[in-house]
């Protein structure tokens, strides 16, 4: 078996808002694996400043992936505790190159066109008008789960649009779910929370900055609106600090990204703590291009979780690969009358 790597530049079609600043593109490496004529394709995504590997040793280490690709995948599973998004692309790479064809690694109903996942449109952070237009054009489009960054602007104008929206839109109609992306302070994040609880909301994604265990532990036992952790998890490797983080923090939610939290190995081992709490929880791409969100997409799909996922950023790109990947009417779908398109050049 031999391995490469090689980088590709993901093109946002407009540039998009976060509580982190605005992003224009986005990094990604794809592992390629040859073995007997067959071919595995994996993908290792990180955003910068948050992923945890987001390291200047990160390339050297795909260096050192694919030289030592030879110690089989449990080893070099192992040996990358802390590159997830490294784990991730392997656990891709492998299943690719030991499926029937590359880009179907969980054979199910989904990849057989048969069935589709509901997830959530997602309203990036701008002006007043700009994120207005967004959520019209995601109810438009059939969507009944919406997410909205906030955060970054003045609170009382995000508090005004959702406002708005549940003017016209019960929760019956649209589930609403808010990201802050750790925005909040402590001091001031219960008050906000009491705001926010007015609006009939499903949840809300890290209110305050990850790593205050007790302030996050007081607000989850204290809010009014289901708190989920998603930066929270981000650099907990091991699975006793798993338990002792869901233990200590007991969240209403957590949620998964496979390339921040050691793939699906690491992602797996989330799930069965938060069903031991009776904790729910959700899966989320993390601006994958369309092969790694086919592989977090096939996966999440026979996890048989019956809740909106985060699984609706393939369209965000102007160069991402032709796939059968299809939105429709708020619904991730497999058309197998499409065919990929895998081209780094």
């Amino acid at each position: 078996m031999t391995a490469t790597y090689h980088k590709y530049i993901l093109n946002f079609k407009q540039p998009s808002g976060t509580s982190r600043g605005i992003l224009k593109t986005k990094e990604t490496w794809f592992l390629i694996l040859n073995e007997n004529g067959k071919k595995g394709i994996g993908e290792c995504g990180i955003l910068r400043g948050l992923s945890i590997d987001d390291r200047p040793d990160y390339e050297a280490t795909l260096g050192w992936t694919c030289k030592n690709i030879h110690l089989g995948l449990s080893m070099l599973l192992h040996k990358l505790k802390e590159f997830p998004s490294i784990q991730f692309g392997l656990e891709m790479a492998f299943k690719s190159l030991n499926s029937d064809t590359e880009f179907e690694l969980f054979p199910s109903e989904f990849t057989k066109g048969r069935d589709s996942i509901p997830i959530n449109g997602l309203i990036w952070m701008g002006t007043e008008d700009f994120m207005k237009k967004q959520i019209q054009e995601k109810i438009e489009s059939g969507f009944k789960c919406i997410k909205l960054k906030i955060g970054a602007v003045d609170f009382q104008t995000e508090l005004n649009l959702l406002k708005s929206i549940r003017k016209e839109f019960t929760s019956k109609d649209i589930e609403l779910r808010v990201d802050a992306n750790g925005a909040f302070s402590p001091d001031d994040a219960i008050e906000k929370l009491k705001q926010l609880s007015g609006l009939d909301l499903h949840s809300i994604e890290q209110p305050i900055k990850a790593g205050q265990w007790d302030q996050m532990a007081q607000l989850c036992d204290q809010t009014p609106l289901p708190i989920a952790l998603d930066e929270e998890l981000i650099g907990v490797f091991d699975v006793t600090e798993k338990r002792a983080l869901i233990q200590t923090i007991k969240p209403q939610y957590i949620i998964l990204k496979p390339s921040f939290v050691g793939g699906v190995g690491g992602s797996e081992e989330w799930i069965e703590l938060a069903i031991n709490e009776k904790i729910g929880w959700w899966i989320t791409s993390a601006l994958e291009s369309n092969v790694g969100l086919n592989a977090i997409a096939q996966w999440t799909y026979i996890l048989q979780a019956n809740v909106f996922q985060g699984l609706g950023t393939g369209s965000l790109f102007t160069n991402n690969f032709d796939s059968p990947l299809k939105v429709k009417n708020g619904t991730l779908h497999y058309d197998n009358s499409m065919q990929w398109n895998f081209n780094l050049i």
